[in-house]
């Protein structure tokens, strides 16, 4: 019987993480994501569940919207979809993440070993090389028709294969790797960083000050739930995303603990991040987190003078 619960899998997955190169952010258990993870220029962002399908739906559409914003791969790791163990080297999907096992990331991090097969109602599934397909056919001098023929499918199957329209059982595959005696499928590449626009869901009509405010710095704002921030924030022409927590008449330990979160996910993120606090009795900065105060930002003039003061305020 598997004992591990949540903690278990995330001590295991930090040790991987560690023992291969990486830096990890702190844990974020109360939030809809647990850790961010950096090698160079590879950023994960995971979610730990012991059982794939309790990801709640809400929570992967926040972890899309991050993952885009800072060019992160998302990845959900867990032990078991309902009462079956997930199968080793095999990728499940919930609501469009990939969800798979702690053994299938040891091998894509440890022996860049990636996963073929893809479970999906049905069973499973692989993705065939369409262009290594047609070039191995028509080498061989055979027809559409010639090929299904000899793999047992339809013309229209091997069409829609060669033009990579759907994915094959593993079956039909084997049958087709020894008749034309090459390898056609594909790995997944979990780490392949894939932009998912579709989910950041831009909002340039807020309806408080602080983000209307940013907005008309030429802020695109992105309001976030579940997270340690409040507010995603990108500039054109600007590198980097911003952070932001946008904070009213808070006391003075909860902000400095929101000041260690935002530190920690900047520096392994490479993004910067910013408080927007209504209360005049907090300084320049907390924990090494600019502050910019509500009325000090309605006098800022444009965009080049707002990163002036964070930057002259962080690093103070």
């Amino acid at each position: 019987m598997n004992l591990k619960n949540k903690n278990n899998i995330i001590d295991e997955l930090i040790q991987l993480l560690l023992s291969e190169g990486f830096e990890t952010s702190n844990i974020y258990e109360k939030s809809c994501f647990d850790i961010f993870a950096r090698r160079e220029l590879l950023l994960l962002l995971f979610k730990v569940l012991v059982n794939i399908d309790s990801v709640n739906e809400t929570h992967v559409h926040e972890i899309k919207k991050i993952s885009s914003v800072f060019s992160a791969s998302p990845l959900i790791v867990g032990l078991k979809s309902r009462n079956n163990p997930l199968l080793e080297d095999v990728v499940y999907e919930r609501y469009g993440i990939p969800a798979i096992g702690v053994k299938t990331l040891k091998n894509m991090i440890i022996y860049e070993e990636y996963p073929k097969l893809l479970a999906d109602r049905g069973g499973y599934y692989v993705q065939i090389n369409g262009d290594v397909l047609k070039e191995y056919r028509e080498e061989y001098s055979l027809s559409l028709k010639n090929l299904a023929d000899l793999a047992n499918v339809s013309r229209e199957t091997i069409y829609k294969y060669e033009n990579n329209l759907v994915r094959a059982n593993p079956e039909t595959v084997m049958i087709l790797e020894e008749i034309l005696n090459m390898k056609i499928t594909l790995n997944i590449d979990l780490f392949e960083f894939k932009d998912l626009k579709e989910d950041v869901e831009v909002n340039n009509s807020p309806t408080n000050d602080e983000t209307k405010n940013l907005v008309n710095l030429g802020f695109d704002v992105i309001p976030t739930k579940k997270t340690p921030f409040n507010v995603l924030s990108k500039l054109k022409n600007h590198e980097y995303p911003f952070m932001t927590s946008l904070e009213e008449n808070k006391v003075p330990r909860p902000l400095h603990k929101i000041a260690l979160s935002l530190k920690d996910l900047s520096l392994i993120t490479g993004s910067e991040s910013f408080f927007i606090i209504n209360n005049e009795k907090f300084k320049d900065s907390l924990n090494g987190i600019p502050v910019v105060s509500s009325w000090e930002l309605k006098e800022i003039e444009n965009s080049s003078e707002f990163l002036k003061i964070v930057k002259e305020r962080r690093d103070t």
